[in-house]
């Protein structure tokens, strides 16, 4: 699965947040509504948000050196991991304060109609958004996967979380508008801080769900339980390798999956076979996982009936034999 794909639904996302932030802090200068300043400040994050991811892109598309001699892809994973921790529990937290103090100190709201108005164009920008967000991650989600699934699988962090900020930002307007909407109509200035509160426990409950993601992916994962598959079919499809010994893949950036594996060979093989099976055995495993750019192979004497034993904490194929 490409890992490509977010640089529309991120820019997208950035546009449409940029105008809603000024419409919403204009119209929380002139009603007075917690929800308002809430949803601004939200937007404004949702906006560092997609410059970070940028940030993060650009960053992970730096050169390999010798201090970094599998390149910078975990960048993309860095700047998603503080997108998700920091911009969101911030907005999360503001938004809670705000819902507090206004419980403690109420007040009627002014020009009511400005904050509904800016909410419902807010709503149907943020669904364009939305729309922008799931087309590019149609291009790279697997058929028949679950959006959950999605989010929780895929490598590339980018659409995930744009997604994830997507939903988040329209439930969030709905709260808003509830809140403000309740408080236009019972006059109860309580309803727009209940809704400050619900927009901020969304706001942290959406940080808590990217963070464990994302963490996920910094701390390191190997290859899906299909494009595992594929790749010891690739191996053990040509007559090459007597045993599969054991084999290990890590992700080094969304779109660079490592795999190092020990293969076992005949014991007669000459080492100029040897050489050259394992070269046609790369080239079977990057057809059918083009992710797989770095590949190691440790070629290793194979005796039939001899049970090769692997240290423990390395991933063993048990033998078919």
């Amino acid at each position: 699965m490409s890992a490509s794909g977010g640089g529309k639904a991120i820019l997208a996302a950035f546009l449409a947040n940029m105008g809603i932030a000024l419409a919403k802090f204009i119209a929380w200068f002139l009603s007075g509504s917690a929800s308002m300043l809430a949803e601004a400040i939200h937007s404004v994050a949702d906006s560092g948000n997609q410059l970070l991811l940028m940030l993060g892109g650009r960053k992970a598309k730096k050169a390999a050196d010798r201090e970094h001699p599998f390149g910078h892809g975990r960048e993309r994973y860095v700047y998603a991991f503080v997108v998700s921790i920091i911009l969101f529990s911030v907005g999360g937290l503001f938004s809670i304060y705000e819902g507090i103090d206004k419980l403690t100190h109420p007040h009627e709201l002014e020009n009511v109609w400005i904050p509904i108005a800016v909410l419902v164009v807010a709503i149907v920008l943020e669904s364009f958004s939305l729309r922008t967000a799931i087309k590019e991650s149609n291009h790279v989600r697997a058929k028949g996967q679950s959006w959950v699934s999605f989010v929780r699988h895929s490598k590339a962090p980018e659409l995930p979380v744009v997604l994830l900020e997507d939903v988040a930002a329209l439930t969030g307007l709905a709260f808003a508008l509830f809140g403000v909407g309740m408080t236009a109509i019972t006059h109860n200035p309580v309803f727009d801080a209940i809704g400050t509160l619900m927009i901020g426990t969304l706001l942290i409950l959406v940080a808590i769900t990217l963070g464990i993601e994302t963490k996920s992916l910094l701390v390191g994962e190997g290859a899906t339980d299909a494009d595992y598959d594929r790749i010891v079919d690739a191996i053990n499809d040509g007559p090459e390798v007597e045993k599969l010994i054991h084999i290990k893949t890590l992700y080094l950036g969304p779109d660079e999956l490592l795999v190092a594996a020990k293969l076992g060979f005949a014991s007669d093989a000459p080492l100029a076979h040897v050489a050259s099976d394992i070269d046609r055995i790369e080239a079977r495993v990057r057809a059918a996982v083009p992710a797989a750019r770095i590949i190691y192979f440790e070629p290793d004497i194979y005796r039939p009936g001899d049970d090769h034993t692997p240290p423990t904490s390395e991933f063993v194929i048990k033998s078919t034999d």
